[in-house]
Parts: structure tokens; C-alpha cells; sequence
């Protein structure tokens, strides 16, 4: 055990990336690249670290701002729980321990959004704790190393791969073991490995049984549900209208436009017909201009259809509605809005 910690660590120090949330012990910016990295490659992930740093430099700072503005500063990352979540932490650290990140594991994981792994990144990172991190990487490198084939994506295999992990973490480095470790998935023992120049080539036991492509394992639980959406963008007099999302659901507390929602897809004539779109526009004098092609956006669970109608309305609708927020073009930049929207509006303005 202890050969494996050695040689994960030495890897590290002669291939590791340069990155800035590894250049820092401060809690609250390992966080925020923990959440901000959740689901989303570095490359991706690096630049909304360092708009995060610099637009809130603390906890405190974070903690103050108004949700939409944070939301907004979110925006494109996708999976806003994480956004939200991350705001109301930040809240939490400077409500319950008056702004000092609290620096234990047991601690760490009681603040919301932060699961077992985030915790025990921030508990060894910034504060050397030996708590050992179970990702993606972690759990294909270990699947590999000792062939194992209990499913990742169950309460057994987590128990035991985390078991595992925590009986090989190097007591005395936590930090530079848990990073080596993520690193050496991340970067040598990835989904298709480069095997030829592994350290570990002499003792990985799937090497041997050349099951390597067949591991980890993963239950197919995952169940996909699909949405189709119909947005109404309505210009009027050089604004739009928007409404908030409240429900819990995708996309919470972030605006779009006005919307009809269906589980399967209808023709242009049944929406029409339909009751949401009398609930919308009563008996208004509408004017269709452009309906685009189904737009399709995936997400983890969900895939979601979506047609964009480009539509004016006669002036009394304008008066008498109450269900929607007008906004103007040029303020429409302050919204936070879901990638789907945001990119129909970069292609469509």
C-alpha cells in the first residue's frame, strides 16, 4: 500500500498540471474549484474559477452578493443547484462561523451542496486532513489496479472503493496523495489508459486479465426523460418578456421566456388549440414570424426538445398582461438565463 501512495506521488511531482486552485491552501478557493469543476472539464471549468476570485475574493464577499448576480456569474456552467448551493454555503460560513471556512471534515460536510468527496478534497487540501477523495478518476484507477467489480454506482461499491481509497492515502501527505490520485485518473489511467508508460503496469491486476475496457463497472440505472418546450419570444417596442423559474426543477431561479411545456411533441396547430396557449394570450391578435427547428439540449436525465416562436401581439396584451416581466434589450444582459436561451439569443439577436 504504501508502493502505491509512493508512486502516485512521485508521478504527480514530475506530471502534474499547473493549476491555480493548487497553488493555495485558502478553504473557500479550493471550494470553489471543487463545486465549479463538479461535472465540467478544466478547460471549461478555469475560467469561470478566476471570474469567481476575482468578482468575490472571500467567503464574505460571496455571501453578500444578490443570487441572480451569482447566477448570472454561473451562467453556461449549467447544473445551477451547484450555484445555488455554493451561495448558500458561503451564507452559512459567514452565519455560523462568522466568515472562517471551518476546517474539519465533520464540519466541512455539514455545509449545504458539499457531499463526502468535496469535503474531504477541502479537509485535505487546505488543512491536511487524511481523509481520502472517491471521484470518477479514483474509481476507475482503483478498478483497474485491483480489479474489482463491484458496480461504482452502488452503496457497496462506494463503501468499498472509499475503504480502499482511505487504507492507501499516505498519512503523512493527504494533500499531494488525494491530488495525485486524481491527477494520475484524470490524466495516465483515463477512460481509454495509455497503459504503455503506467508505473503501475507490473501490478495492475486488470492489465494482467486484460479486462481493462470492461472496468469500472456501472449499473444502467439511469432513466431519460424527455421535454418539449415551445418559448415564445415576444419583441415589443425593443424589449422582451421574461419570467422566473420557482419551481424545483431544472433551471430554478433562473428567467426565460414565456413557455408551453408538453411531454410529447404537438404540431403548431395544437399549440395553438391548447389551454396553455389561451392562458398566455387569451383572445390576443398575434403575428407569427419565425418558429425554428426543434433545438436539442441534453442534460444528465433530461433531454429536452425546444422550438423558439418569434411573435408580435397587438397592443392590448401588452396593457392588460401581468404574468411576465418586461425587459428591454439592453438590460437583458443582467438576467441570468439557461445556456439553451442564452445561445438562441447570441444566434437570433
Amino acid at each position: 500500500m504504501k508502493e502505491i501512495a509512493h508512486k502516485l506521488i512521485s508521478w504527480y511531482q514530475h506530471n502534474k498540471r499547473d493549476l491555480p486552485w493548487r497553488n493555495t491552501q485558502d478553504p473557500y478557493k479550493i471550494w470553489l474549484s471543487e463545486i465549479i469543476l463538479q461535472q465540467t472539464r478544466v478547460e471549461q471549468g478555469m475560467p469561470y474559477y478566476l471570474h469567481f476570485i476575482e468578482k468575490y475574493p472571500t467567503v464574505l464577499d460571496l455571501a453578500k452578493a444578490p443570487e441572480e448576480e451569482v447566477l448570472r456569474s454561473w451562467q453556461g456552467l449549467g447544473y445551477y443547484s451547484r450555484a445555488r448551493n455554493l451561495h448558500f454555503a458561503a451564507k452559512e460560513v459567514v452565519a455560523i462561523y462568522k466568515g472562517q471556512f471551518p476546517n474539519t471534515y465533520e464540519e466541512i460536510i455539514k455545509l449545504k451542496g458539499i457531499g463526502e468527496y468535496t469535503a474531504a478534497a477541502i479537509a485535505s487540501f487546505a488543512f491536511k486532513e487524511p481523509k481520502a477523495v472517491v471521484d470518477g478518476n479514483v474509481f476507475r484507477l482503483l478498478s483497474r489496479l485491483f480489479n474489482i467489480n463491484t458496480a461504482i454506482n452502488t452503496g457497496a461499491g462506494k463503501k468499498e472503493f472509499t475503504l480502499l481509497a482511505n487504507q492507501l492515502i499516505d498519512q503523512s501527505k493527504p494533500d499531494l496523495f488525494n491530488q495525485a490520485i486524481m491527477e494520475f485518473g484524470a490524466m495516465q489511467c483515463k477512460p481509454k489508459p495509455i497503459c504503455d508508460t503506467c508505473p503501475f503496469q507490473s501490478i495492475c491486476l486488470a492489465f494482467e486479465m486484460q479486462n481493462i475496457d470492461t472496468l469500472p463497472v456501472k449499473l444502467n440505472k439511469l432513466k431519460i426523460k424527455e421535454r418539449y418546450f415551445h418559448y415564445f419570444h415576444i419583441e415589443h417596442d425593443g424589449g422582451i418578456y421574461l419570467n422566473r423559474r420557482i419551481e424545483k426543477d431544472i433551471w430554478q431561479h433562473l428567467y426565460e421566456m414565456p413557455l408551453i411545456e408538453s411531454t410529447s411533441e404537438m404540431t403548431e396547430e395544437q399549440i395553438m388549440q391548447s389551454d396553455a396557449w389561451k392562458n398566455i394570450f387569451a383572445d390576443a391578435k398575434i403575428t407569427i414570424h419565425h418558429i425554428s427547428d426543434n433545438l436539442k439540449h441534453i442534460l444528465t436525465h433530461q433531454r429536452i426538445f425546444a422550438k423558439f416562436w418569434k411573435l408580435s401581439i397587438g397592443p392590448e396584451w401588452h396593457q392588460n398582461q401581468a404574468l411576465y416581466q418586461y425587459v428591454k434589450d439592453d438590460e437583458l444582459k443582467i438576467f441570468p438565463l439557461p445556456r439553451l436561451i442564452e445561445l438562441y439569443f447570441q444566434k437570433n439577436t
